[in-house]
């Protein structure tokens, strides 16, 4: 799978060895902006930086649009996979989101598992989704 694209804003951040970057862009394609509609996908590389292998077990995002409404979606792993992370590894998927407003933000976290048992929470750093139908973006 690829790595990060190039040129587009990264957001970061780190919690106990485990660095979460993200990257959103807006999905014109599958957006329609007359019906309030607007999609995002974003990508998100795990990369594991302890020495530590752990192993992704839960998710749980917190999604904000413009008028401050907000879901949370919790569940087990990221697009079907629970990936095992050895330490100098990392994992990088693509998922979505929509929207009824031209803009909003994300933030999140992981529960990680070490093989010991112990858990830990791995924060998904706050980033925004903003469209060409919106002039101050977020970010």
């Amino acid at each position: 799978m690829e790595d990060l694209i190039d040129g587009v804003m990264t957001f970061e951040d780190q919690t106990d060895g485990v660095r979460v970057q993200v990257q959103s862009y807006y999905l014109s394609d599958q957006s329609e902006p007359d019906e309030g509609r607007y999609v995002w996908a974003y990508r998100i590389k795990i990369s594991n930086d302890g020495s530590d292998t752990v192993q992704l077990i839960n998710r749980h995002w917190v999604i904000t649009d413009a008028n401050g409404n907000v879901q949370e979606v919790r569940g087990a792993g990221v697009v079907g996979e629970q990936p095992v992370l050895e330490p100098g590894d990392h994992f990088v998927y693509t998922s979505g989101t929509p929207l009824d407003t031209p803009t909003g933000f994300m933030t999140g976290s992981y529960e990680m598992q070490r093989p010991s048992g112990t858990t830990l929470t791995v924060a998904i750093p706050t980033f925004s989704l903003d469209s060409p139908f919106f002039d101050n973006g977020l970010n």
